[in-house]
């Protein structure tokens, strides 16, 4: 038992609760209560957890540092946008073996092997579910009880059924069922029927695949070519759970699901998981994960700034944060979203996260992104601090001292921390050491003024901030400045000929997709030359988020999203990311890095692309999870499936719904769909709970690049709003991917 006081800010207070915490016996849950709650309870499972940071490493706890010292203190890190948990022990040998005891439970948990992992996660939630229903806590469930699980599990089940399976697995005859009864009652509860059809129709003998079976599986269905033979003893080797199976080289019905609901048999290709694509190509040849207001955890009004924004944003991959910076107090600027209610932080404490996080989820460039609104003084203090934190991160002068004549790779800046803003004169300028004196001291402050600009229904108060204005640059943020010089954008023809390499512009939504109706060939080949960054425009005051596959299409790079919001755009965004080991970095394809090539996203057909035809059959589902905390509520599940690409391939399509059945669904619905152009492709599987008088209810989805897409018999995870995983939830499905003529 652990008795800690739990921290949480409260708009200026610190809030205090003390709670009891403990280690459930399955060593996977941590159960919790308050100590004036009486009976009620709650729990969370040691597998949400991210990470434990020991100290002072929040602001909670930083602003309550001279009440309790560090060694007491430590901070649960929560996968997703579930709020961090800030705890004071009582003592700090207790703080101890609770940080190193979470520490060695996550690491347990990251160092299973698959075959652990696909035994040991049903188990955990099975466990799960019989606490819950288990009402007297007396470790056994009657069949009032377990009737009342099923209800809870999104099982409409028929009495007499639920009762023959009851009566099957209470081996005991006691009328109750114990701990594996229960899982006996699971697992006759999960038989998939869906798979085994599958695996009978390759089966000789309908009990096992011989080698040879299973190697007509892989190439018929899973289309698998290459060392076909090898590949089926690896499969057998890694998945067939019995000994004999294994000597005897065939794969038994639980090999074969085992094998189908592990990453070789997801939707998702594994060898595009990890890092698979050139790297040494100039920056703007690729689509870099951005960030937008990265320093909110709200909305942009009243939300809250908080340094957990840049630490969320740089674990989750993102190469590209924000940071708006204003006059403080006592010469230390702030980051905030300037003349809003949004409370404050410190420019120094963003620049310190940026060291300790910038290359924990990868070793690529990270890009800082300045808004400036600081008078000189201050400026000269942000460099001062961007200098002495970042040190050696932070990239100062060209790559090996040299002019250079186009844009380094990610590969080249591994480890650096590139600024994005003004700059006085030029890279030429700043490396011979002159700089016109003309030039010094004031710049165009134009990208500020286009958030507002562009809207066309703003009204007099926004208007009058909108002026063009001057803006006072000192020497040394300007020389921080390399390969990322903020410039207004004039026209294509302009930046054709007048512009650098190292510049990049800016666009609000509207502005960028103003030019893609009106000259997306030209949009794609100006960002086949140099970077662009589009970000929300500045009346989304609730931090919604645009399409950024708009953007994409148009080769645009940096494409800010607010991270804090989830939905589909973010969906998309994760989706996009997710491949090449997660790096942030995404090689856009050949015909949109080629100046020689006349892409025009609006009309794609102009460039000899030859379409695929995309086919997926929806099968079934997996005990999906509720999403109507209504007593004895059960889900009617639907599945979409979207294609978010260029204009011509927009496109969605649904199964029919099921009625009260989230448990195990099944569909055999087929949907088929064109891909014109597949390496733009992005494609959303989204389960929805139907209502036919009021609109459906999310419960997951999964995204992916159309390219990363393995055909077949494959299993789709599903993932949370928050972009985290519902284990174990996921759909089951057959794709075919065919050329046209």
């Amino acid at each position: 038992m652990f008795v800690g006081t739990v921290m949480r800010k409260i708009k200026s207070r610190t809030w205090k609760k003390q709670r009891y915490f403990r280690l459930q016996e399955d060593c996977m849950t941590i159960w919790y209560k308050s100590k004036k709650a009486g009976n009620t309870h709650s729990t969370f499972s040691v597998g949400d957890v991210e990470a434990v940071r020991e100290g002072h490493q929040s602001e909670v706890l930083l602003s309550i540092a001279d009440e309790f010292p560090p060694d007491r203190c430590f901070t649960l890190v929560f996968r997703g946008r579930r709020g961090n948990l800030d705890l004071v022990a009582e003592s700090a040998g207790e703080a101890q073996s609770w940080i190193k005891g979470i520490r060695k439970l996550i690491d347990n948990l990251e160092n299973m092997g698959q075959r652990e992992k696909l035994d040991q996660y049903p188990l955990l939630w099975i466990c799960d579910w019989f606490k819950k229903a288990d009402k007297n806590r007396d470790g056994q469930m009657n069949f009032k009880e377990v009737q009342d699980l099923l209800k809870m599990m999104n099982v409409d089940m028929n009495e007499h059924h639920a009762l023959r399976l009851f009566t099957t697995a209470d081996k005991s005859q006691s009328g109750t069922l114990e701990d594996d009864e229960f899982v006996l009652f699971y697992k006759m509860l999960t038989q998939r029927e869906d798979v085994l059809r599958v695996f009978q129709e390759y089966s000789g003998d309908g009990q096992k695949l011989t080698l040879q079976d299973l190697k007509d599986f892989l190439r018929e269905e899973q289309l698998r070519e290459d060392g076909v033979q090898q590949y089926a003893l690896k499969l057998i080797e890694r998945y067939e759970p019995s000994d004999t199976a294994r000597m005897l080289q065939v794969m038994t019905f639980d090999g074969f699901l085992m094998y189908l609901t592990s990453p070789e048999g997801s939707i998702f290709n594994p060898t595009m998981v990890e890092l698979y694509q050139d790297m040494t190509q100039p920056l703007c040849h690729y689509f870099i994960s951005s960030s937008h207001n990265t320093y909110l955890l709200e909305d942009q009004i009243r939300g809250h700034s908080s340094v957990e924004g840049y630490i969320r944003a740089l674990k989750r991959g993102c190469r590209c944060v924000e940071v708006d910076c204003w006059d403080g107090p006592n010469e230390e600027p702030i980051v905030y979203h300037g003349h809003t209610f949004t409370s404050k932080i410190f420019f120094k404490d963003v620049v310190t996260v940026l060291g300790n996080y910038a290359f924990k989820a990868s070793q690529y460039p990270v890009i800082l992104s300045i808004e400036n609104h600081c008078s000189v003084e201050q400026q000269k203090v942000m460099a001062q601090h961007l200098t002495q934190i970042l040190g050696d991160k932070l990239l100062k002068t060209p790559l090996h001292g040299k002019f250079p004549i186009g844009l380094p790779s990610p590969e080249d800046l591994k480890g650096k921390i590139l600024l994005k803003g003004k700059k006085i004169g030029g890279l030429e300028d700043s490396m011979n050491g002159v700089v016109d004196d003309s030039l010094m001291g004031e710049v165009s402050d134009e990208e500020e003024t286009a958030e507002f600009n562009d809207d066309h229904h703003r009204n007099d108060s926004i208007r009058h901030r909108v002026k063009k204005s001057k803006q006072s640059l000192s020497k040394e943020l300007s020389d921080c400045v390399v390969y990322c010089k903020s410039v207004h954008f004039s026209s294509f023809k302009h930046s054709q000929i007048h512009s650098k390499f190292y510049e990049i512009s800016s666009f609000t939504e509207s502005k960028a997709r103003k030019h893609i109706r009106e000259a997306g060939a030209e949009f794609v080949l100006h960002n086949a030359r140099q970077l662009s960054r589009v970000y929300p425009s500045g009346l989304r005051t609730d931090s919604s988020n645009f399409n950024p596959q708009d953007m994409w299409n148009a080769g645009c790079q940096i494409v800010a999203l607010n991270f804090q919001t989830a939905g589909v755009e973010m969906d998309l965004n994760d989706g996009l990311f997710c491949q090449n080991g997660h790096c942030g970095y995404v090689l856009k394809p050949a015909f949109m890095r080629n100046i020689d090539e006349r892409f025009d996203p609006e009309n794609p057909q102009n460039g000899g692309y030859k379409p695929l035809s995309l086919s997926i059959q929806v099968i079934s589902g997996q005990q999906l999870p509720k999403v109507n905390i209504k007593e004895g509520s059960i889900i009617d599940p639907l599945v979409r499936v979207e294609i978010h690409g260029v204009p011509l391939d927009q496109a969605k399509q649904e199964t029919r719904y099921i009625d009260n059945n989230g448990f195990n669904p099944v569909w055999y619905d087929t949907l088929q769909f064109t891909i014109h152009v597949p390496e733009l492709a992005l494609v959303r599987f989204v389960v929805e709970d139907y209502d036919k008088t009021s609109k459906n209810d999310f419960v997951g989805q999964f995204t992916l690049p159309f390219t990363c897409i393995q055909p077949g018999y494959r299993h789709i995870h599903l993932l949370s709003k928050d972009g985290t995983s519902i284990p174990p939830s996921s759909l089951f499905v057959h794709v075919r991917i065919t050329k046209l003529t």
